[in-house]
């Protein structure tokens, strides 16, 4: 991979910021309607009254959660275009299906956002409100708790990214099936250690409900690299036999 190409690629995705913004924007103009619906679903894992510090809070955290929910929509289209602007990259090193890709991270971030809704979000939220008491009351800021929903959620989503970073990076010969293989153990490791830092508890139920997934992720990762490093292999066999017979 040459310094040109990186260059192109970034400039290429540079140009595109505008629509993605674009998009986002148009987006946030339509959801913006429904941003108190939206608001109550949210609330729904949380069984405490929400409270605003400030007076322009509410209409803030409106604001924010279309924010949010008009990036959620918009992943298909800003995986596009980055997509886009990467695609020629890997379709160099000999990657054909570029709209299997796109679709596969789709996917996968939206796997990981819905995972982090009904599973991991709710029982999180229910673990820590279980250290109130008769004399600790929670005020929860309503501000403070849209952000704290949609970072986890946008964390979920790009987590569960990992098998196709993992393939992807195998096209560029950036790393080996081997070289995961042989540090399985590490990569248990910070798996753990990340689990820790992005779970909104720090229990070790809730780290499995993180931790686990993503190890499986790993590993499906590892495997798609090994489908790509044997494919690969077959096709210098067949173009070394191919040249052997001229």
């Amino acid at each position: 991979m040459h310094r040109e190409e990186i260059f192109q690629t970034l400039g290429l995705l540079r140009k595109s910021l505008l629509q993605m913004a674009a998009v986002v924007v148009l987006l946030g103009v339509i959801v913006y309607p429904f941003s108190r619906t939206l608001l109550r679903y949210l609330h729904t894992s949380l069984q405490e009254d929400l409270v605003a510090f400030a007076i322009p809070e509410a209409f803030l955290t409106l604001l924010k959660l279309t924010l949010y929910t008009s990036l959620l929509f918009s992943v298909p289209v800003i995986f596009y275009y980055v997509w886009r602007s990467f695609s020629p990259l890997f379709q160099s090193k000999g990657l054909k299906s570029s709209s299997s890709v796109l679709l596969t991270a789709i996917f996968l971030f939206y796997l990981g956002a819905s995972f982090c809704y009904f599973v991991t979000l709710p029982f999180g939220i229910r673990f820590l409100l279980g250290y109130q008491s008769a004399h600790i009351k929670p005020m929860i800021s309503v501000g403070k708790y849209v952000s704290f929903c949609a970072g986890f959620i946008f964390a979920f989503g790009l987590i569960f990214e990992l098998p196709l970073v993992l393939a992807l990076l195998s096209y560029l010969n950036v790393i080996h099936a081997s070289f995961l293989t042989r540090n399985r153990r590490y990569a248990i490791l910070l798996i753990a250690i990340l689990s820790a830092i992005l779970t909104p508890t720090p229990d070790f139920f809730n780290m499995t409900l993180m931790g686990g997934p993503l190890y499986v992720l790993f590993e499906v990762g590892v495997l798609f690299v090994k489908v790509i490093e044997r494919k690969r292999a077959a096709g210098k066999i067949s173009l070394s036999q191919s040249e052997a017979a001229k």
